[in-house]
């Protein structure tokens, strides 16, 4: 940190004040404040403050959080490593997670998929991890195939490793122009935005786990790291049991690609895979608060394909559900992607709809002829449960308010 000049050690010093006077303040963890004053005073801080690091940028639609905070925990056994934990994902988050940690030789950063372009070019990552894209925000985001070649302009003729999700269609074209890429397969549970081949236009064709375009050479890459059910066989046919505590599908795909990751770093599966399996909560996600007699699991499900991997780990029916809808600006302000969830698969449990957008949710689960109640506040729904389990999925908003009413456990 002193090498920086002393702009630079200003800008880092009244950003760090500001963090921390927003959280004494009680108005969150203060990444975002304190890196828009770090990088208002030194418009190049971002770039200054990674030199000299090894960086990972992590992006997708869905597990970025998580993924970011396996790979932190995989690498914690080469020193420290700064990290945005709480997913402030832009560049403002990226200053202040790299200011607090000044003697980390390793950053590992979520990177919001819109600003991976940017943010490739000011750090100069090392490795760049792309797990999956998916309709979200739309009304900020745009249509994923702009974002998917914003990715291949920006990762052409870079000096950067590329580490992608072969089973995703996008993802791959997004990944296909980089020097270096390790194809890791994952499986793509969401496909309703990948029927298309983005090279062409044309028809895919999917058969198990191999997909193809039926009027060009667009096909899924031979895979280097492979994950079947719950254990992952690495380059050289190896295979290793993924045992997680955190659950679910989707977060053994998250499990896989850290893997592959930390690879490159030298650290092996057999070093690696204890470290992973310590994370047993990210940001208040799957987390378990315990309130007057009833345990609430927190699950965070901001769009189409995330619903659908919260809906792999409920618990099993009739278990009750509570399901919370925002539409605030960092939710996305357009709630018609509910209409892309197949909520049928709630059909036979209690369920409970609030939140600001709980009527647009209760035509929804109308619609889908699932048995529900309207409440005001998340407080009726939880009180309504009998004591024991009760699974609360939010999108983003939603659950940050319902995770600092019953506790901001990591």
């Amino acid at each position: 940190m002193s090498d920086l000049p002393l702009r630079s050690q200003l800008a880092v010093a009244l950003g760090r004040t500001a963090s921390r006077m927003s959280r004494l303040a009680g108005r969150g963890d203060g990444s975002v404040i304190g890196g828009k004053i770090g990088l208002k005073l030194d418009p190049e801080l971002l770039t200054r403050l990674s030199a000299d690091r090894k960086l990972v940028l992590v992006s997708a639609t869905n597990g970025k959080t998580t993924t970011t905070r396996l790979i932190a925990s995989a690498m914690s056994g080469l020193g420290e490593v700064a990290t945005n934990a709480f997913g402030a994902n832009m560049p403002t988050g990226h200053v202040s997670a790299l200011a607090a940690a000044p003697g980390a030789r390793y950053g590992v950063l979520e990177c919001d998929e819109k600003y991976v372009p940017l943010v490739l070019r000011e750090t100069g990552a090392n490795v760049v991890l792309l797990m999956n894209l998916s309709r979200d925000q739309m009304d900020r985001a745009g249509e994923i195939w702009q974002l998917a070649g914003k990715w291949r302009k920006a990762l052409e003729g870079v000096d950067t490793h590329v580490v992608a999700n072969c089973d995703d269609p996008l993802v791959t074209w997004g990944a296909s122009t980089a020097k270096r890429v390790t194809w890791v397969a994952v499986g793509q549970h969401w496909r309703e935005d990948s029927w298309c081949c983005p090279e062409c236009g044309g028809p895919l064709d999917r058969e198990a786990s191999h997909w193809a375009c039926r009027q060009c050479p667009f096909a899924r890459p031979k895979p280097d790291w492979i994950l079947h059910g719950d254990r992952v066989t690495a380059p050289g046919g190896r295979t290793y049991d993924l045992d997680l505590q955190l659950p679910g599908r989707a977060n053994r795909s998250n499990g896989a690609m850290s893997l592959a990751v930390v690879s490159l770093f030298g650290i092996a599966p057999e070093q690696a895979l204890p470290l992973l399996g310590r994370v047993a909560s990210v940001a208040g996600r799957y987390t378990t608060v315990q309130h007057e007699g009833r345990d609430i699991r927190l699950l965070l499900a901001k769009n189409p394909a995330g619903w659908l991997e919260a809906f792999d780990v409920l618990e099993p029916a009739p278990g009750p559900v509570a399901l919370s809808i925002n539409a605030q600006g960092p939710d996305g302000r357009d709630t018609s992607w509910l209409w892309d969830v197949d909520y049928r698969v709630l059909k036979g449990r209690p369920v409970w709809a609030t939140g600001e957008r709980r009527l647009d949710l209760a035509a929804r689960l109308e619609a889908a002829e699932v048995d529900f109640r309207v409440v005001d506040d998340i407080e009726q729904a939880v009180m309504a449960v009998p004591p024991g389990k009760l699974d609360v999925i939010a999108n983003y908003t939603a659950f940050q308010t319902i995770r600092t009413r019953y506790g901001r456990a990591l």
